[in-house]
């Protein structure tokens, strides 16, 4: 697919799965995971289906940061991509997120992993989302609650997470 190419749900499309990578490396992470997916919760529009377990991950970015804490949730919606995207977004500003570097430190990201089996192309938003097949702190947890699934374009999640180490990812007993 080419990067121009936009492929998205029409206004009257019915409700869509939908996964979401959570993750924090500041200011008690897995309480803000927490507050994060009680948030989500409230949006209008949004169900709850499932939520994986809490993983912790070293920084993919710079080194001199804390470990992360992951998770993977999974929602039904009518929301359409980008309102979707623009109300999480609304979350992470909300419990302080700060965008200063790339890969840096964070309270809070919350990023759409999929959206249905759509390929979705815009300025803002990607989806499947990028270095989705080869993060373990993405592909452990999202098999944690759909073992089953397929990612459009890239092949059957359990293949694509038996192909991906570790690196270091823990799986937390909260």
């Amino acid at each position: 697919m080419q990067n121009n190419d936009i492929v998205a749900p029409s206004p009257t499309a019915d409700t869509i799965i939908a996964y979401i990578g959570m993750g924090s490396n500041l200011a008690n992470p897995v309480d803000q995971l927490t507050r994060a997916y009680q948030t989500i919760a409230t949006i209008n529009g949004v169900q709850i289906q499932a939520l994986s377990a809490f993983y912790h991950s070293p920084p993919m970015g710079p080194q001199d940061q804390p470990d992360y804490v992951n998770a993977v949730l999974a929602i039904t919606t009518q929301l359409l991509p980008l309102d979707l995207l623009h109300s999480l977004q609304t979350i992470e500003n909300q419990q302080g997120r700060a965008r200063a570097e790339r890969w840096g430190a964070r309270t809070l990201d919350l990023d759409i992993l999929l959206y249905g089996d759509q390929y979705i192309v815009l300025p803002e938003l990607i989806i499947p989302h990028i270095g989705l097949t080869q993060r373990a702190f993405v592909l452990y947890p999202l098999y944690d609650i759909a073992p089953q699934l397929h990612i459009p374009g890239k092949g059957d999640l359990k293949d694509l997470r038996s192909r991906c180490p570790l690196d270091g990812l823990k799986r937390l007993d909260l």
